[in-house]
């Protein structure tokens, strides 16, 4: 039986720390300041519910505590243009809930793709996680972690050249079995 956690978990520590996709990932793995919520929503109106507690608790929990929150739900949105309709509503949610500004929700989803692109291009990996997936940031963190990188910008760039290397083989080992 899959377990979407364990799935979510490798991602992380192989693809998004293991290839430096994404520089300021593992600090916070290391200090276990990441929290795994996986979702039993199986409508969108459910997830929203479940994405409003969850920003709350980001709110109101130390940086210290939990800097970030993923939240994996594999019952709802796994077709990507339901989910990627679905980010505007999570949008609204953050300003509702007046934490625009001070938190944002980032996306991840396995048939990530990138408007104007193919649906096998090697750059929608950059973003694609192995189950639909919410990713709570606090806005400060993201701030002080770009403030500290010498240049932010060419991180999506060499992104998509680690993965044009490695490719989609490449890419299935990496994330398949204990290799």
């Amino acid at each position: 039986m899959t377990d979407p956690i364990a799935d979510t978990r490798r991602w992380i520590e192989r693809a998004v720390i293991g290839l430096n996709l994404c520089p300021f990932a593992k600090a916070v793995v290391a200090k276990g300041q990441v929290r795994y919520v996986l979702s039993d929503a199986t409508t969108p109106g459910a997830l929203l519910e479940i994405l409003g507690e969850e920003l709350l608790r980001l709110r109101d929990t130390p940086a210290e505590d939990i800097d970030t929150t993923l939240i994996v739900h594999p019952n709802v949105l796994a077709d990507f243009l339901d989910y990627n309709d679905f980010l505007d509503d999570a949008d609204a949610l953050v300003v509702q809930l007046e934490l625009d500004g001070e938190l944002q929700v980032a996306s991840f989803h396995p048939h990530y793709r990138f408007a104007g692109s193919s649906e096998d291009d090697i750059a929608n990996f950059t973003n694609r996680s192995p189950w639909p997936t919410l990713h709570l940031l606090r806005e400060d963190s993201v701030s002080r972690a770009v403030a500290a990188f010498p240049d932010p910008d060419a991180i999506v760039e060499r992104n998509v050249a680690t993965l044009e290397e490695l490719g989609h083989e490449g890419w299935q080992r990496l994330l398949g079995g204990d290799a």
